[in-house]
């Protein structure tokens, strides 16, 4: 494992946000989903999840997670990726959502 800085870390906005709505997303390859997540003074941004196996669409609206937004934004098929969704594979390799644990003000950074 390589290791970084403190100077490294502080370059990834890792920040909260709340999914607003979430569309499916036939063209991808995997199966996923398309949300549209609050980031407060970061805006409203877009992204995929490949998410499918762990949650549902009528679930996810209202969840804090977190994402980083300042990644270069990224063309998945004919959708634009503004943000990467962060999560962690469990023992079957399914995607368990980065979450807060209680209510923060959306676009808190994570420190």
């Amino acid at each position: 494992m390589e290791e970084i800085t403190w100077n490294d870390f502080e370059k990834v906005e890792l920040r909260a946000g709340t999914i607003l709505e979430v569309f499916d997303f036939p063209e991808a390859k995997k199966p996923a989903y398309k949300l549209k997540v609050d980031f407060g003074e970061f805006g409203v941004k877009t992204s995929s999840a490949q998410i499918t196996k762990l949650y549902t669409k009528e679930e996810l609206p209202g969840k804090q997670i977190i994402g980083v937004v300042n990644f270069p934004k990224k063309q998945i098929g004919k959708f634009m990726s503004e943000f990467l969704v962060t999560g962690f594979a469990d023992e079957n390799g399914d995607i368990v959502l980065s979450t807060v644990q209680g209510k923060v003000p959306n676009g808190s950074k994570l420190i």
